[in-house]
């Protein structure tokens, strides 16, 4: 396990912004940076174990600076939507930022992404990563409570990346950490993910207005095009879904609080991804806003270039009653851990 940091430049308001790259002795090669706590590269072997590019990204910070789709960003302090951007806590009307008017989407204006972390790199026996930190002020982008909140990405010699999420409050707040990695197993060079097989240990799904807040219904996912529950194509009835698929899927109950959520195959390389998570929900997201955005190496990202896996409690649950509490109190703790298994097959 080899670990480098090195400077991925600075920001407009002169803050470095630390990268590290981390690879395993399997030839997968990690990097991280502290803008955004984000992951920038993953490079993964195929079947003939030639590693290539598997994830959407950029090669300069000053893109990430810029308007981006949130690519491999830590998201928070809630992510997915707010209805209104706004909720209550107890007597209090809490009052967010309306990003995506008249929503309130992945943190606000300056959500998680947009902030500069401490960084501290780690080695461990069979596997080495950085844990990245940061406090998020009382009444951040509207939030309630002073929150300390880390994230560490851990690459092991068991081919996994793992995610683990903390956070600490001084006051009620929601939190809902995800990662908003687009996946492409193919390369990203190679087209659309339609032809990626997925398979989703998901018996219901939430269905959502056309303002992408949820309804309020569980649904059983048999007999529509939600239905993953035996892998198929991505692309196998996406027609019949309007924009495409952007629902969070509810995990099956779980024996043990880590339990297999998804699992994604490109056929042609060979290689697949086992998603893990301690999470409830699970957004699965098309890449169905990508409208041309140059990354890396001249590579054109279109519609349907990545699909995003977010595990992550249910969009707009502070204001569901019927949904699984996302409010953080004093003297808890938030922590979550997300697991993505490398495979070939």
């Amino acid at each position: 396990m080899t670990i480098t940091k090195t400077e991925f430049g600075t920001t407009p308001e002169n803050v470095t912004v630390e990268k590290f790259t981390i690879t395993n002795q399997n030839r997968i090669t990690m990097e991280v940076m502290s803008y955004g706590a984000s992951l920038l590269s993953l490079k993964v072997p195929d079947r003939d174990k030639k590693p290539g590019e598997v994830t959407l990204g950029f090669a300069q910070l000053e893109q990430y600076l810029g308007e981006h789709p949130y690519f491999g960003s830590t998201v928070g302090r809630f992510a997915n939507r707010i209805e209104n951007g706004q909720f209550s806590v107890g007597p209090r009307k809490v009052h967010l930022q309306k990003n995506e008017p008249p929503n309130h989407l992945h943190g606000g204006v300056k959500g998680f992404n947009r902030h500069v972390w401490t960084a501290e790199a780690f080695a461990l026996y069979g596997g080495g990563g950085v844990t990245f930190s940061r406090v998020s002020a009382h009444n951040e982008e509207g939030y309630p409570g002073k929150l300390q909140v880390s994230v560490t990405y851990t690459l092991t010699d068991q081919n996994e990346v793992v995610i683990d999420y903390y956070a600490k409050t001084n006051r009620a707040t929601p939190v809902n950490l995800t990662n908003h990695t687009y996946w492409n197993l193919a390369g990203p060079e190679n087209g659309s993910v339609l032809n990626h097989d997925l398979q989703l240990s998901c018996d219901q799904f939430l269905p959502v207005r056309d303002d992408s807040i949820p309804t309020g219904e569980i649904i059983d996912v048999a007999g529509t095009p939600m239905d993953f529950r035996k892998s198929k194509r991505l692309g196998a009835e996406i027609q019949h879904v309007r924009g495409g698929y952007d629902h969070c899927f509810v995990v099956n109950e779980r024996r043990e609080p880590l339990a297999p959520v998804a699992m994604l195959w490109d056929r042609k390389s060979g290689r697949a991804m086992e998603v893990l998570s301690t999470k409830p929900g699970v957004q699965v997201y098309t890449g169905n806003k990508l409208d041309g955005i140059p990354g890396r190496n001249g590579i054109i990202f279109k519609k349907y270039s990545g699909v995003c896996l977010e595990t992550q409690h249910f969009p707009n649950a502070v204001n569901e009653p019927t949904f699984p509490s996302c409010i953080l109190k004093p003297r808890d703790e938030y922590r979550h851990q997300t697991v993505y298994r490398f495979l070939t097959r």
